[in-house]
């Protein structure tokens, strides 16, 4: 007897179509699967026989062969379970072969045939509505995250038997639900991390207002405890909310990596990611023996703060440089390549010499010239091109900080950015991105034409401080966000000469 179950494998953040075909014949008792299995697949057998067993249903004693199709790629994890279980069962004949087939399914059995979470629901359910198929059985713990795909029924499972009853027709599972509008509607009220809390570096703020609108790259350099990594965590206070396919693609990544919880299958903020300096060129970027979504595919739609950036390792940040233009990470392994989605928001925090007190003007800096020198060439030329806006972060002076005014809180700094934001929404509707800081050379020749008076001075600007060809391109990307922010349709000589100060690294001299 020949039995098919649909189910699929996450294959980077997506999920690829499987159909597991089982056979049962006549000859010695055998349980082969083919299909370019991986261990955990092979080691299925013997968690599929025991959960079959202890359920109360009986193994067939033959000759059983399953192959995972298409054959080429390569199975990974214990998503298999439920659907070569079920496929046993449907070729035993105990459940109806053809009311299965209208359904995907996925899901590690235990040996006592429980249902456990498995990673990548939310890929498997957007494969199965792709297919056209009815629904889609997760296991209960996963049913949450896997709800928010609409278009396809979603039933929970607790255990092998009661996925057996539904298909019998003994039990009925009731389909979850979501309403995404409710949850991408949801208002977050103040809390701690809030710029109203942040007293003076009105410049600063400024900047990160500027880098929020435009989807900017930012590095801030200023000596300890002047307040760059406390405000680099409000950043997301005043960033724009996702859209809703940003939220579905977020969610889609963090569900392949297992990181969704059941009391939040669905992400609603942008997400902001902090590694240590110690994380490995794989950790952040991706990759390992079983490649996994990295830092920067986890920040994706979202933030990426690196702090003490000079402590990274260099060939770990160099490695920066493709997603940072492409937007997508790429890594190949021998017969197989997956890429990750990676389009994020770098900000970056660095003392300006390793004592820290450089410039300070109450502090003596104990360094000598070789050693800042050596300190900051630890930031190779192309990374800090690719940076939008150079912020220079000094102490705040006591009288700034005994100061009664309340500054802006974050809410009233988010109208702003979200006001401009719509009108970048605008100005790219029907392309692929949303923001000043992802235009191509093209959409920056349309959207960035400058009068008489801001093309002179950004041509003195370029001749007399060295700026590069990519660093040109920077600020006027700069300039028009300024422009969305007050608003203005044309950018003006004030808005070039704003960015041109936003560029102090990458002068001749500026950073050495």
């Amino acid at each position: 007897m020949l039995a098919r179950i649909n189910c699929s494998v996450v294959s980077g953040v997506d999920a690829c179509f499987v159909e597991v075909e089982v056979d049962i014949s006549y000859g010695l008792p055998a349980f082969n699967i083919v299909g370019l299995p991986e261990i955990a697949v092979r080691e299925s057998r013997e968690r599929v026989k025991a959960a079959v067993k202890n359920s109360g249903y009986t193994f067939p004693p033959d000759r059983i062969t399953v192959n995972l199709a298409p054959a080429d790629i390569r199975k990974e994890g214990t998503g298999f379970d439920l659907p070569v279980a079920m496929g046993i069962l449907a070729a035993s004949k105990v459940v109806s072969a053809d009311l299965c087939s209208r359904y995907s399914m996925v899901g590690e059995l235990s040996l006592d045939g429980r249902v456990k979470s498995v990673p990548g629901v939310v890929a498997a359910a957007l494969s199965a509505k792709e297919k056209g198929l009815q629904g889609i059985l997760v296991p209960r713990a996963n049913g949450q995250e896997a709800s928010v795909v609409q278009g396809v029924e979603v039933l929970p499972v607790e255990s092998l038997s009661q996925a057996v009853n539904f298909f019998s027709g003994f039990e009925n599972i009731v389909p979850l639900t979501c309403d995404l509008n409710v949850i991408l509607d949801e208002i977050h009220g103040p809390g701690e991390v809030d710029f109203c809390h942040v007293m003076g570096q009105s410049h600063v703020k400024r900047a990160l207002e500027i880098a929020a609108t435009g989807g900017h790259n930012l590095m801030m350099t200023g000596s300890p405890g002047s307040g760059k990594s406390m405000m680099a965590k409000r950043l997301p206070s005043i960033l724009p909310g996702l859209t809703y396919e940003e939220a579905m693609e977020t969610t889609r990544i963090y569900s392949a990596a297992g990181l969704l919880r059941e009391s939040m299958p669905f992400v609603t903020t942008r997400p902001f990611r902090s590694p240590h300096h110690t994380v490995s060129a794989a950790g952040l970027v991706g990759g390992g023996l079983r490649p996994q979504p990295g830092e920067v595919t986890l920040a994706h739609n979202g933030l990426l703060f690196l702090d003490e950036l000079p402590e990274f390792r260099r060939n770990v940040l160099e490695v920066l440089r493709q997603p940072m233009e492409d937007g997508r990470v790429t890594i190949s392994r021998a017969g197989n390549q997956l890429s990750y989605p990676a389009e994020f928001m770098l900000v970056a925090a660095m003392n300006p010499c390793p004592c820290g007190y450089s410039g300070d003007s109450h502090r003596e800096c104990s360094c000598t010239h070789a050693q800042i020198q050596r300190y900051r060439s630890r930031i190779s030329g192309p990374l800090l091109d690719r940076i939008d806006l150079h912020i220079d972060v000094p102490a705040v002076p006591f009288r700034e900080l005994s100061q009664n005014v309340v500054p802006e809180s974050s809410a009233v700094i988010r109208e702003r950015v979200e006001a401009a934001r719509q009108i970048q929404l605008h100005r790219f509707s029907g392309k692929k991105n949303f923001c000043n800081a992802a235009m191509g050379s093209r959409q920056i020749k349309s959207c960035c034409t400058l009068g008489d008076k801001a093309s002179r001075l950004l041509e003195t600007a370029i001749t007399h401080l060295g700026f590069s060809a990519r660093a040109y391109s920077r600020i006027l990307k700069i300039a028009r966000t300024i422009a969305d922010l007050e608003p203005s349709r044309s950018i003006g000589e004030q808005h070039v000469a704003e960015a041109i100060q936003y560029r102090t690294l990458d002068r001749k001299n500026g950073f050495l």
